[in-house]
């Protein structure tokens, strides 16, 4: 995006910033209130009047998701409320992939700039090293690092990245790091392989697996006590997780009553994030992932596919999904302004993503096999976090024994965030 648009962008309303639909109010965009209403860590710090954030000059790192859930500023970006407070002093705000404001498509950042609305300045984390970030964190003036950004709880999605280096550099410079906790919209399950170290890269740098179950919260935890000790050479001087309150591990994103705000621009629903662990992988394949369409990771297809493949992907029995045959054209990305064939998928209940994916990669490939494809550049082993997900469907591998492969590293993990989780 030019900077002629951005800047066009940014100097619109607020509420356009935040992601308010055409009802334009917070009631409109919300699920029914649970019993017990969910808040966000900003939530819980707005409600105390920000009191444990003053005294020290701040650096924030935040998306259009950092928003507030209740009270009379619901839906307004933490930013801008700690910015017209008179408690808090924020020094400067980092924008991750997409950006500060959300103006940005995948792989893009809106650069370095002085926000509009608040005259901040907002310096572009995206892709930033360690060494990198902590020099605008120095250039800044900054005392202390706070993070808000909402995660899908998938490995490939690269904001807890952008957390990660940011607590890399806040060792190198000694600050600590605040993170204002939200939930992770598809619950608790694990799933996926465990990434191998010879396959890291901005989307995937710890063994992790694909589908972790926690929040960002809790990944921060476990970065200080597992991985920022071996990387930086011991834990934060500090680091503080505001939790959030009425929310168990194992609630989807309907059962919190929050808002839905667009984390990126491709992930429109939560139907969508519940989806992204598993068709995210579609990202590393010749077959559109349904950028550019109403619906991304939900609709999946190329030129050359048909109705077969959503009878295959059915036939299969998958728990709390079924295949609709489907015809669209993307309007950008793979595919562009061609008619493809392919299937949407509905989700009616919690499913395992990533056994749906697999099973969706196997029965492409089998069906129509001059049209599936590994893109060249073989950023499924990125996505996957190995190769053996690639290798095993090119060797005629099933879903049950693919999916099998990483049993024992769903194992492992689940037995090295226990000690780290804060939800029941």
């Amino acid at each position: 995006m030019s900077g002629v648009n951005r800047r066009a962008f940014l100097g619109g309303t607020g509420a356009a910033l935040v992601g308010v639909g055409a009802a334009g109010s917070a009631h409109a965009m919300a699920a029914p209130a649970p019993q017990e209403p969910t808040l966000t860590g900003a939530d819980v710090l707005a409600a105390e009047g920000w009191q444990r954030l003053s005294g020290r000059r701040l650096g924030v790192i935040t998306n259009p998701t950092g928003v507030l859930s209740t009270g009379p500023r619901a839906l307004h970006h933490v930013v801008d409320a700690m910015h017209t407070s008179e408690v808090v002093e924020i020094a400067a705000v980092f924008g991750p992939e997409h950006g500060f404001r959300g103006t940005a498509q995948a792989g893009g950042s809106e650069g370095d700039y002085a926000d509009p609305r608040t005259g901040l300045p907002v310096y572009d984390a995206y892709g930033a090293d360690a060494e990198k970030l902590a020099g605008m964190f120095a250039k800044a003036g900054v005392e202390q690092i706070v993070f808000d950004i909402a995660d899908v709880g998938a490995r490939f999605y690269t904001y807890i990245w952008t957390m990660w280096t940011a607590m890399r550099a806040a060792k190198r410079t000694g600050l600590g790091v605040v993170v204002l906790d939200r939930p992770n919209p598809i619950g608790g399950t694990v799933d996926g392989p465990m990434l191998d170290p010879a396959f890291s890269s901005g989307i995937g740098e710890l063994p992790i697996v694909q589908q972790h179950g926690m929040t960002a919260g809790e990944l921060a935890r476990l970065f200080d006590a597992v991985h920022l000790p071996e990387a930086e050479g011991g834990s934060l001087e500090q680091l503080d997780v505001i939790e959030v309150r009425g929310w168990s591990r194992d609630d989807m994103f309907s059962a919190t009553g929050l808002p839905w705000v667009t984390p990126s621009p491709n992930m429109p629903t939560p139907d969508t994030a519940a989806l992204y662990p598993g068709t995210g992988l579609f990202e590393g394949t010749l077959l559109s992932e349904g950028r550019g369409t109403t619906r991304p990771f939900e609709i999946i297809g190329a030129p050359g596919i048909d109705w077969r493949w959503a009878d295959e992907i059915n036939a299969a029995g998958l728990r709390g999904v079924r295949a609709r045959e489907t015809y669209f054209v993307p309007t950008f990305s793979k595919h562009a302004e061609q008619t493809c064939g392919g299937v949407q998928l509905h989700r009616w209940e919690q499913a395992r993503p990533i056994t749906v994916a697999v099973t969706m990669l196997v029965t492409a490939r089998r069906l129509y096999p001059d049209v599936f494809g590994w893109r060249p550049d073989m950023m499924i082993d990125k996505l996957a976090g190995t190769d053996r997900l690639r290798t095993m469907i090119d060797s005629g591998a099933g879903t049950d024994e693919v999916v099998g492969s990483w049993e024992g590293e769903v194992a492992e993990f689940r037995r090295l965030r226990q000690p780290h989780l804060i939800y029941g």
